[in-house]
């Protein structure tokens, strides 16, 4: 069996996929941002990118958004637990 690791910074594009990621968690939790229930093509628009599903997949996956049957994502109580413990770092 080969050691298969994965890379520290994996990239699509020019844009390093995690930064994708916490950002759009960010997003999905800044108490000053309304409203709290966004569509996927609105976080692309967003975030500038072209492919939100993407970005948006692996955060639903781990359970930190749901996602409602009509497509509108918002974060769960473990999201909002997450930023609270490191706090919205840019």
């Amino acid at each position: 069996m080969q050691d298969e690791s994965i890379p520290e910074n994996l990239t699509r594009g020019d844009r390093n996929v995690g930064d994708m990621e916490r950002d759009a968690l960010y997003l999905l939790t800044d108490p000053g941002r309304q409203p709290p229930l966004w569509s996927v093509p609105d976080i692309g628009r967003e975030l500038a990118y072209f492919d939100p599903e993407f970005v948006i997949d692996p955060l639903l996956r781990v359970g930190l958004i749901y996602k409602t049957s009509d497509g509108f994502v918002f974060a769960t109580p473990a999201a909002y637990h997450l930023v609270g413990l490191v706090g919205h770092v840019a």
